[in-house]
Formats: structure tokens, C-alpha cells, sequence
């Protein structure tokens, strides 16, 4: 059995027991969360959310990209979000690797340099800092004075703002 039939078995098994309200796109408590993709970081646990109040948007490091920023501006000016919620977190597989040492592996392998950033850091409170940033500097997203950033401790399970 592949990792996708066990899932879709568990899905069947729980049925439709997801608490929240799936009457509106529009996340009702018009927040957007954007972390990064790591199975440690779990979301809707860490927030208490239930289903239908915030967009959860998720990639490699949690980092703003133009991808992010795409679906942050969707977010706010179709689906009514007013916050931006950033949470990176310690232990991130992008503080292991650089920029030049992912493009070259992928270049030896396939024959193509890849055009887009790795986004690889050492310090996530850096790496907070600059996605905060980038966000708020976007000509795209209509809310930007709320726009916030955490760590989170994968062991502790804690959050702490990066100012």
C-alpha cells in the first residue's frame, strides 16, 4: 500500500468529523498563516483553528516568495484576509544547505541551473525579518500593517516573535 492509499484509508475511516464552519471561502477570522512545510509544524493545532477561519499557506522555509505573495494578494483582495501571520521555525531543513551547494547538486543531476531561489539561511530570526519585510514592501498586498513573524520551537512547541 502507497503513503497516499493509507491516507485516503484514514480518511475514509474518520468521515467528516473536521470541526468548523465550510460555508465561505473567506477565512473568518480573515487571517493568512504562511509557515513552512515541515510535518513538525502543525497548524491547525499549534492555533486552535478550526476549519474555514484562516488560509494556511505553506512552502520550503515559510519564506515570502513571488509565489506566496501571489496567493497573499489573492488572499486579501478576493477572499477578504487583513492579516499576515509568518512562522518559521528552528531546526529548518533550509538552514542545512546553501543557495550555490542545492543549485549545483540539481544541476549536476538534471543539466539545468535552476532560476529561482533557494531561500537557505542560517539564522531563521533573519529569515523572519526579511519575509516580514517583503511583505510589507509589496505594491500587491492591500494590508500591510499587520503583518507579523515567529519562530516556532519544533521541541517545545512554543512562539516568539521576531521584531
Amino acid at each position: 500500500m502507497t503513503s497516499i492509499d493509507v491516507l485516503l484509508k484514514r480518511n475514509q475511516e474518520i468521515g467528516n468529523i473536521v470541526p468548523g464552519d465550510r460555508s465561505s471561502p473567506k477565512p473568518s477570522l480573515q487571517v493568512a498563516i504562511l509557515t513552512c512545510m515541515d510535518a513538525r509544524i502543525r497548524v491547525f493545532e499549534i492555533f486552535g483553528l478550526l476549519q474555514g477561519e484562516a488560509h494556511v499557506l505553506r512552502n520550503a522555509g515559510g519564506v515570502v516568495t513571488d509565489d506566496m505573495i501571489r496567493s497573499l494578494a489573492l488572499s486579501q483582495r478576493k477572499l477578504g484576509t487583513r492579516e499576515v501571520l509568518i512562522v518559521q521555525h528552528t531546526e529548518c531543513g533550509l538552514s542545512m544547505v546553501t543557495e550555490d551547494d542545492f543549485k549545483d547538486e540539481l544541476e549536476t543531476a538534471t543539466g539545468l541551473r535552476p532560476t529561482w531561489a533557494v531561500e537557505a539561511f542560517r539564522k531563521v530570526e533573519d529569515s523572519v525579518r526579511t519575509s516580514i519585510e517583503r511583505a510589507r514592501r509589496s505594491d500587491f498586498l492591500l494590508h500591510t500593517d499587520n503583518v507579523r513573524g515567529f519562530v516556532y520551537d519544533v521541541k517545545a512547541g512554543s512562539l516568539t516573535e521576531v521584531v
